[in-house]
């Protein structure tokens, strides 16, 4: 009986042998693909936490620097960001908010310094959308209204469209295009929404202009 055990022990282990000369490298090689995979995506994981929080730590110092209008501190601060987190949502944020400090500042040519590293290197639509409109802003700041319609020439995204639409009427208007800035401030009226506290000063741009979209002209305006 046990010699028979024996015998069947052998089968199983030569079945075995067999087996792993025929499929063992294959399957050697898938397990290694798998953990390999899973590694790399652990790996993947903690250096994705890892930056994120490095870039959290140096958004904080830039926030510090401009609420302290200390301009070395945090043109060395956002240099550190735009260098080594150039793809991250911290680096656009950091960015509009260095611009914005500069502007408030009256530092005009370091706040469209900034906005323009924004457009040229963010990967985000709306960032890019934000620092166009805000570069359009300044220019019309300064007087450069040919200068803030063609920033705003290119097409915007949905979310933008109004916004847009209502700085090309404003650079318009500047120009003495009353007609043109009217059907820009009437795109932009029609592109927000009625809860929108913004369609309200375009509708002050508008009346200005001859146009009233009060709520009472809209109603007496409705067939009966």
């Amino acid at each position: 009986m046990a010699k028979h055990l024996d015998l069947e022990e052998q089968e199983q282990l030569d079945q075995i042998k067999h087996f792993w000369s025929k499929y063992g490298n294959a399957i050697t090689w898938v397990l290694i693909v798998v953990l390999g995979s899973f590694a790399a995506w652990n790996g993947w994981n903690w250096w994705q936490r890892s930056q994120s929080a490095k870039a959290s730590a140096l958004h904080a110092e830039i926030e510090r620097a401009a609420q302290a209008r200390d301009t070395a501190r945090l043109d060395a601060a956002l240099a550190d960001m735009q260098s080594r987190f150039k793809g991250t949502a911290f680096a656009g944020q950091a960015t509009l908010l260095a611009a914005k400090a500069r502007f408030e500042a009256g530092q005009a040519d370091q706040a469209r310094a900034a906005l323009e590293w924004l457009v040229s290197n963010s990967k985000d639509e709306a960032y890019r959308s934000i620092a166009r409109l805000r570069l359009a802003g300044i220019d019309l700041d300064a007087g450069q209204f040919d200068a803030a319609l063609r920033t705003l020439e290119a097409p915007f995204p949905a979310a933008f469209d109004a916004m847009a639409a209502d700085r090309r009427g404003d650079a318009l208007l500047a120009k003495g295009d009353a007609a043109g800035a009217k059907a820009q401030f009437e795109k932009a009226w029609t592109g927000f929404s009625a809860e929108t506290e913004y369609r309200r000063l375009v509708e002050v741009k508008l009346a200005s202009l001859g146009v009233d979209k009060s709520p009472a002209t809209r109603q007496e305006g409705r067939p009966s």
